[in-house]
């Protein structure tokens, strides 16, 4: 059935191209805006536009900033010695909510997945090694903060090996295991299993 207005359904039409927004979400919001006063929409549209032409990215580690070098990488405070290894910049948000890394970071903007054509050439692996070559940074530690599934085991697996001959540089990765407040009646094998190959002394 056609819609009453070809503007409206456009609107719709591009709304629900976002991720998690299918036609009935799409034109709930649609809708919303139109109830809503110009300046608040205007305020939504130029926030939009600026987040396209504005928002660039860290030529050092790759994360999504407001300007080159970002706030992370240009902290006199960071540890210079420690490199944490992500696939995403949210993974760089989520990680910086815990309040417990104080080192820096390095996006690889994906992981290597040979079904989708994807190599290491296409990810930040050769910026990585650069940085590990670089006096300047002095790199103690990498610390794979990849997710466990055969992608991200791949690209942590063709890392390390990468990084097997800097006897200086010590490669750990993040422990993966069962999550807090989790009956092991819930966790599935794989989960369980990750669990016990990633057990620390109590």
């Amino acid at each position: 059935m056609k819609g009453t207005s070809e503007i409206l359904e456009q609107a719709i039409e591009q709304l629900a191209r976002l991720p998690g927004t299918g036609r009935k979400s799409a034109r709930r919001i649609a809708l919303y805006l139109l109830k809503q006063n110009d300046e608040s929409v205007v305020k939504l549209a130029d926030a939009l536009v600026a987040l396209k032409k504005s928002i660039t990215r860290c030529e050092t580690c790759g994360v999504i900033s407001d300007g080159d070098p970002c706030s992370i990488c240009s902290n006199p405070k960071r540890e210079t010695g420690q490199i944490c290894v992500v696939e995403e910049s949210q993974d760089v948000f989520l990680i910086e909510k815990t309040n417990e890394f104080r080192g820096r970071y390095h996006v690889l903007g994906g992981v290597i997945s040979p079904l989708d054509n994807i190599g290491p050439d296409d990810v930040r692996i050769k910026q990585l090694m650069q940085r590990v070559n670089d006096e300047e940074e002095s790199i103690e530690e990498i610390i794979l903060a990849l997710n466990p599934d055969s992608e991200g085991e791949a690209t942590a697996y063709y890392i390390n090996k990468l990084l097997k001959p800097f006897d200086g540089v010590k490669v750990t990765r993040i422990a993966y295991g069962i999550p807090m407040g989790t009956e092991l009646e819930f966790i599935d094998e794989a989960t369980l299993s990750r669990a016990f190959a990633s057990r620390n002394t109590f």
